[in-house]
């Protein structure tokens, strides 16, 4: 069976040198403790190769669409962020030409120079046949329903391609008023991978309904992981308690999401998390990832063998939908 896997990263070690350490302190990176029993991701993700295809292939994955993973060109303002995205772009499509049925891209952006981010975009969705692209949580404070992200997200309804939101790390006041005073590890788990990065993602999600940017852009496709970033258990509350605060909308708050935003497995491999997605948004939203290398391409797969679906739902799992979305061949 063919599968597609479209939350996977990759990292350009000698651009990520080129980023102030400081602006890399502030955004709150700070050194993660590897596993035992894996490689660490760290050491993973540079290489976009036999390794990683081994690691593919031992898992039945058929296609990896990669992304950067930060620190990246979201940190550097000015010209030298627009000239590293354009590297950390060329780079990833070079690596695409080596393998092309293999993997495929999504854009890394300049976010701090939200002019140049809808240019960077048409060049390499129309030169290097990107796919659309992922931007890394919030920049400066800023989320996409800020006023000067319009042309990009305008530039993705031009281009019809999709814009994937993944998590970041909170900004540092965020971090002070929610997660300080823990034990180090655990503040780190609460703010990351434990909590914070999903309920950020929920809220840009929300954020775009609220603000009116979905209603603005009812074209634009945005993709959102870790099976929706528990977003799934919150539809029918966020509904029901709107009602008689938010008149502005075009749509209900849960139609525009259902309307405009898919969602992948990335990263959680268990079943009811699963089952409140697909009660949600249905099978045909949701779309097979694994978050490689943060999380390991077999334990992906075993999930997805786990998953009880009929031969036609599986299929959209699994490549269906993305390949409809992505425009995959």
């Amino acid at each position: 069976m063919r599968v597609v896997a479209l939350e996977e990263h990759f990292s350009v070690p000698a651009l990520v040198k080129r980023i102030d350490p400081g602006a890399i302190g502030r955004r709150g990176f700070r050194p993660r403790k590897p596993p035992t029993d894996r490689p660490s991701p760290m050491e993973l993700l540079p290489e976009i190769g036999e390794r990683r295809l081994k690691s593919m292939d031992d898992a039945g994955i058929t296609v990896q669409v990669l992304s950067n993973s930060g620190p990246g060109p979201d940190l550097v303002p000015g010209p030298d962020g627009v000239a590293m995205a354009r590297e950390m772009n060329d780079h990833l499509a070079a690596a695409i030409a080596r393998n092309p049925t293999r993997f495929a891209g999504f854009t890394a952006l300049p976010m701090q120079n939200p002019d140049a981010c809808a240019a960077e975009l048409a060049r390499t969705v129309k030169q290097l046949g990107f796919l659309g692209a992922l931007i890394n949580g919030t920049t400066e404070g800023r989320f996409l329903d800020h006023p000067s992200y319009d042309g990009l997200l305008a530039a993705c309804v031009e281009l019809d391609v999709p814009i994937y939101i993944h998590p970041h790390l909170p900004p540092e006041s965020v971090r002070q008023a929610y997660y300080s005073g823990l034990d180090e590890g655990a503040g780190r788990v609460l703010e990351s991978a434990g909590w914070g990065w999903h309920s950020e993602v929920a809220i840009h999600t929300l954020r775009m309904v609220m603000a009116g940017t979905l209603d603005k852009h009812p074209k634009l496709k945005v993709i959102i992981g870790h099976m929706g970033e528990m977003l799934p258990v919150m539809m029918a509350r966020i509904d029901e308690v709107s009602v008689l605060d938010i008149g502005h909308l075009k749509r209900p708050i849960t139609r525009q999401i259902l309307d405009q935003v898919w969602i992948t497995t990335s990263g959680i491999f268990s079943q009811p998390p699963f089952i409140a997605a697909l009660q949600t948004f249905g099978i045909d939203r949701i779309m097979f990832s694994v978050d490689y290398p943060y999380a390991p391409d077999a334990k992906g797969r075993e999930f997805l063998d786990g998953v009880a679906l009929s031969p036609t739902d599986m299929a959209k799992l699994a490549h269906g939908n993305a390949d409809a979305l992505l425009k995959l061949k």
